[in-house]
């Protein structure tokens, strides 16, 4: 009966992540503050928000049973690591596609009004998302399977950053608009890699720890990331370099 739940969990997770990342790229391209960009963002966050929880659910009903709940590993992969990446370390990703979705929409709902953003659940958010990238890290080096150790990496920044601008006392004007974008297009990230590492797996399982498969979601994704925040700088005056304003030439224009 377990398992048939969770091949229920699985088709809702899928479907609600594919309908996230169809809706990912029209806040991405289309024109910024628009009516489109809130609608298909809203999307985006609901439907992600939902695979995220799901995801929750799955790791945890396969650190139970991970073979019980992923018979087609049955004699390719062994039990521990079957634990390992898809237990503990999408726990990680799931909570941590969780709390950047719940962020980063925070973000944007209270503008420069950071202190708002300080809400309870943003807060535990925050140190539940830091202690599940020490655990996947913990159980990386348990199982000798570094890439558990390196995104744990990802979760601790991500915790750590996202308070350091929660309890900014004076953030820049532009600052909560970065904000909402690293956290959203790092949602997509997560979700993007789970699809490609994750879902490749069923057909072969090799590719699951194939670098290649976590990093082209991680290289578009701080792209957009890094020409958004650039283009944020230079719309506000400053340097996209030093993060300072800059002062006109006297006698210039």
């Amino acid at each position: 009966m377990e398992y048939y739940v969770f091949r229920g969990l699985v088709a809702g997770h899928m479907t609600a992540g594919a309908i996230g990342l169809l809706a990912f790229w029209i806040p991405v391209f289309g024109r910024k503050g628009g009516d489109a960009h809130r609608r298909w963002g809203r999307i985006f966050n609901i439907f992600i928000l939902i695979a995220g929880y799901l995801a929750v659910v799955m790791s945890l009903l396969t650190l139970q049973d991970p073979m019980g709940n992923h018979p087609h590993l049955q004699g390719k992969l062994d039990e521990g690591f079957v634990r390992g990446i898809f237990g503990w370390m999408m726990l990680h990703n799931a909570i941590l596609t969780v709390n950047l979705v719940w962020y980063g929409w925070l973000c944007v709902e209270h503008r420069r009004n950071n202190v708002a953003t300080r809400t309870p659940v943003n807060i535990a958010l925050q140190y539940l998302v830091i202690v599940a990238a020490l655990n996947c890290a913990v159980q990386g080096w348990l199982i000798s399977q570094p890439l558990m150790m390196g995104i744990s990496v990802v979760g601790i920044a991500t915790g750590l950053t996202n308070l350091r601008y929660m309890y900014s006392r004076k953030p820049g004007p532009v600052e909560w608009q970065k904000e909402h974008l690293k956290a959203l297009v790092g949602a997509g990230i997560s979700v993007y890699t789970a699809f490609m590492a994750f879902g490749s797996v069923r057909l072969m399982p090799a590719l699951a720890l194939n670098p290649v498969m976590w990093a082209i979601p991680l290289v578009i994704g701080l792209t957009i990331i890094i020409y958004h925040r650039f283009s944020l700088d230079i719309k506000s005056g400053r340097n996209p370099l030093t993060g300072r304003r800059r002062v006109l030439a006297a006698g210039s224009d």
